[in-house]
């Protein structure tokens, strides 16, 4: 049996108060909550020896589950790490005391500083109190580390300077951007921006690169080459919960076609081993611009980077001791 560790991103409610340019909100059937006893299946579910980190996020906004308080103290003193992402917009103080030292890391995602880009790219939000909420979990946060996931999209990286320098200002320096730009079920089609330009934007402005955060150890990556017969590393180490309690047989599944079992009848470790015989699922990975994105000279890459980031943490711990 095949043993390595993967990241879990759980969708406490595929519903959301946004309606970002690059998110495919038509395409998701059924948006609704995750139940509570759901939830409880889920990490019940999830162990040191399968999992890595968790992310809460997948194609819903987690502050408007009606239970967000209730989730969140479900959270509280579990044994795997959890993180969590937000559009901001409803991070007031309340549910940023509450969130405080559950999760390891809340990520704010931001588009830009200009205000119609900003508007176009997180349409339906209020820019201003977005940057209000992160200034305010700038000063209430004592154990959860802020960061802000910054958009790879053309417009966004044309005002990249102003915006990195707005943060930078208030003391917010954990500052990340994805290499790619990912294409979810076709929605930016028509938006081209190659990975080198993004890598390039990603070093000048000193951000961290946020695939590295999916590396759970340079071994575990070869390790899931190996025990996979469809060698896609984006997909094979990550893993959706839906807010159905669905796994999912890869992120890019939207309409979830492709489940591969529920938490309340498999295991992870289950699932993970029905995926390995898995191959290509037709139309999704046809159209997905990740497939094919990790080669051998870009696996080396990323372990190169990710051996960097861990010196980095390493050199830090020990300065800080």
């Amino acid at each position: 049996m095949s043993r390595y560790r993967v990241a879990v991103n759980v969708e406490w409610t595929s519903k959301c108060n946004a309606r970002c340019i690059m998110c495919p909100r038509d395409a998701i059937p059924n948006p609704r909550h995750m139940s509570r006893s759901t939830f409880e299946h889920i990490l019940a579910r999830i162990n040191p020896s399968d999992v890595f980190r968790v992310v809460v996020a997948g194609y819903g906004e987690p502050t408007t589950h009606p239970e967000f308080e209730v989730f969140v103290d479900l959270v509280r003193g579990h044994s795997i790490t959890f993180d969590l992402v937000s559009n901001g917009q409803m991070l007031d103080r309340t549910r940023l005391e509450h969130l405080d030292g559950v999760f390891g890391t809340l990520m704010i995602s931001f588009s830009s500083i200009d205000p119609e880009v900003y508007r176009r790219v997180h349409a339906n939000l209020d820019q201003q109190r977005v940057m209000a909420n992160i200034e305010l979990a700038r000063k209430v946060l004592r154990r959860t580390q802020l960061a802000i996931s910054l958009s790879p999209l053309p417009d966004c990286l044309r005002n990249l300077d102003r915006t990195v320098e707005w943060f930078r200002l208030r003391g917010i320096d954990v500052l990340t951007m994805s290499p790619t730009l990912y294409d979810r079920a076709g929605k930016l089609s028509t938006v081209s921006l190659a990975s080198a330009d993004l890598k390039a934007a990603i070093r000048r402005h000193g951000l961290h690169r946020q695939d590295l955060d999916f590396i759970p150890s340079v071994g575990e990556i070869f390790a899931q080459w190996r025990a996979n017969r469809f060698n896609c590393i984006p997909r094979n180490t990550d893993v959706l919960i839906s807010s159905h309690g669905d796994y999912m047989y890869c992120f890019n599944d939207i309409n979830h076609g492709h489940a591969l079992g529920n938490v309340t009848d498999k295991s992870l470790r289950e699932v993970l081993e029905i995926r390995e015989d898995t191959g290509p699922a037709g139309a999704i990975c046809d159209n997905c611009n990740l497939r094919g994105r990790y080669g051998p000279s870009e696996m080396a890459g990323a372990a190169l980077g990710f051996a960097k980031l861990q010196l980095g943490r390493t050199f830090r711990s020990a300065s800080s001791d």
